[in-house]
């Protein structure tokens, strides 16, 4: 088949709407939906630096589902018995747990009950920081609260 000079941009136009046709177009979700997920991350937050500074491991844990992640320098820690034991030691006796809270969350819903959360966790003893760094987190509301997923902090 022979295509006159005269068609092209006709087939072209055409080809054109065809591609427009076919592409997935991402919309936001509303900014009702993002700031309710902000708060309940938030909320969660809150939740798991309290249980940290009272000393309550197993309510800091329980901010993570079963078979969460969590990133380290040494590699990735699987389930969250894993995680768990790794805490311990800063909540048994002699172990050092500073003051934890977070700052700078910023959430981005990947779906309507999945997010990323990135915050800036501050570790302080008295009125001195001795730690701070980022956290990235996937989180999944499960029953309605939010819960990790995928904990990377460094």
């Amino acid at each position: 088949m022979r295509i006159s000079p005269r068609s092209i941009p006709a087939a072209l136009l055409a080809g054109t709407l065809a591609l427009a046709a076919c592409v997935h177009v991402v919309v936001r979700r509303p900014t009702s939906d993002a700031a309710e997920a902000r708060a309940g991350v938030a909320a969660m937050l809150e939740h798991g630096a309290g249980a940290w500074n009272r000393g309550d491991l197993d309510g800091f844990m329980s901010d993570y589902v079963p078979d969460a992640t969590f990133v380290t320098g040494r590699g990735v820690v699987r389930g969250v018995a894993a995680i768990r034991e790794r805490y311990a030691p800063r909540f048994g006796p002699g172990g050092v747990r500073d003051s934890l809270s977070f700052r700078d969350l910023e959430v981005d819903l990947l779906g309507p009950d999945v997010a990323n959360a990135v915050a800036f966790y501050v570790l302080m003893r008295g009125d001195s920081v001795t730690s701070t760094g980022p956290t990235s987190l996937v989180v999944r509301r499960v029953e309605g609260r939010w819960r990790i997923v995928h904990d990377h902090s460094s």
